[in-house]
């Protein structure tokens, strides 16, 4: 093998920037030359290819976001669309392909795979929702903006006496909204994976109202409901005075942390080994420290699940 590519697909992730650089530079230690395709499998699919050197990637490790830009492509999941794809690929003598995503970005580089070009996937999205994997890129830095932003409103919660219902990124998923309501104490946390009885809910305000609590923290996963519709429920079951906030997409973006900085860098120096070994159809990951990884088709027909101590935890905690 003597030219890879790599790209990143779906949602951008903190963190990504670091495991592009770290593919370039494995990349080019072990003498290969790498191309960037940029906005993704539509990126692919028009040809914005270009060569990346050393210096292509300096000074990234970090920032935010991705260097190569990310785009949705409904046209990549057509064989008319993968076959463009491969022409390119063709065109430019890449012989293997590093895919930096979701799920949804997997897919599209199994169907590759299957035909003929050796894709390795990266797993990078801030929903940790992944299978395969204890973490995912950019869901550390996420979770941490979520974390800060919750600290700022608790003390504005607790001066007025109010609730505040605070929604998530977890469309899927409810790793953010878990974690980040253990981190920071929240009465409830209500994900997709758990749907909470809303009478339980209610009871813990209220119990809490009446020993004294001054102010109340829900967290909330954008995939159970609309926080202000949710709001407003708990405002009339409660006569309590409750506020939402929808904190978006400012938990995708930011400078990634040390930990996503250094997972991104392991795991994309992983894939680079992988294509050398002539691996293919391969995701990697990190397991108990351990970097791993798996075969795509087996990650991606296993339901993500969440951790059911952690949720059992953060309902002993919040009595």
């Amino acid at each position: 093998m003597r030219k890879i590519g790599v790209l990143t697909s779906g949602g951008d992730a903190p963190g990504m920037n670091a495991a592009i650089r770290a593919v370039v530079r494995k990349a080019i230690y072990h003498e290969l030359e790498v191309y960037g395709i940029k906005n993704g499998y539509q990126g692919l699919i028009e040809g914005n290819i270009e060569k990346l050197e050393i210096g292509s990637v300096g000074d990234i490790i970090q920032r935010g976001g991705t260097m190569l830009r990310s785009a949705r492509c409904e046209e990549f999941k057509t064989d008319e669309g993968q076959q463009k794809g491969i022409e390119q690929l063709q065109k430019h003598e890449i012989e293997g392909l590093i895919v930096i995503g979701g799920d949804g970005s997997f897919r599209g580089a199994q169907k590759l795979t299957e035909k003929g070009y050796p894709c390795i996937g990266v797993p990078g999205t801030i929903d940790n929702d992944i299978n395969g994997t204890d973490f995912t890129i950019g869901f550390d830095t996420a979770l941490n903006t979520i974390i800060e932003a919750i600290d700022k409103i608790r003390d504005t919660a607790t001066s007025h006496e109010r609730t505040y219902i605070i929604e998530v990124m977890g469309r899927d998923a409810g790793d953010l909204a878990l974690w980040a309501g253990l981190a920071d104490g929240a009465e409830s946390i209500l994900i997709p994976e758990k749907q909470d009885d809303f009478d339980d809910v209610i009871t813990r305000l209220i119990r809490g109202h009446e020993r004294g609590k001054k102010h109340s923290i829900i967290i909330l996963a954008e995939g159970v409901g609309s926080g202000f519709s949710y709001g407003q429920r708990i405002q009339e079951a409660t006569n309590l005075e409750t506020r939402v906030t929808v904190l978006g997409y400012i938990q995708r973006g930011g400078s990634p942390t040390a930990s996503d900085r250094v997972l991104a860098s392991r795991l994309g120096a992983k894939a680079v080994d992988l294509l050398l070994e002539g691996k293919a159809g391969r995701m990697v990951g990190i397991q108990k420290n351990k970097l791993v990884d798996h075969n795509i088709l087996d990650i991606l027909s296993k339901q993500h699940t969440i951790n059911d101590e952690m949720y059992k935890l953060s309902k002993e905690l919040s009595i």
